[in-house]
């Protein structure tokens, strides 16, 4: 029976990859196509942001089981 930490777990990793491989893609494409420059900078910045606000609801997430009891 799957848990639902473990479903947690799961797509907590696919989000770290995917946050990963589209900020290293973002990056790649940004030293290779000069008049698309700007774009590039706007979607890997908009990647960390993402990760970083993923994150967070992950751990607040985390907290409210903790302090619930669930």
């Amino acid at each position: 029976m799957i848990a639902l930490d473990d479903i947690s777990t799961a797509v907590i990793s696919i989000i770290r990859l995917g946050a990963v491989f589209r900020f290293v893609y973002c990056m790649i494409r940004l030293q290779g196509a000069e008049e698309e420059q700007a774009q590039y900078k706007k979607r890997a910045k908009n990647t960390v942001l993402f990760y970083v606000i993923a994150e967070c609801i992950w751990q607040i997430k985390d907290i409210v089981f903790y302090y619930y009891g669930s």
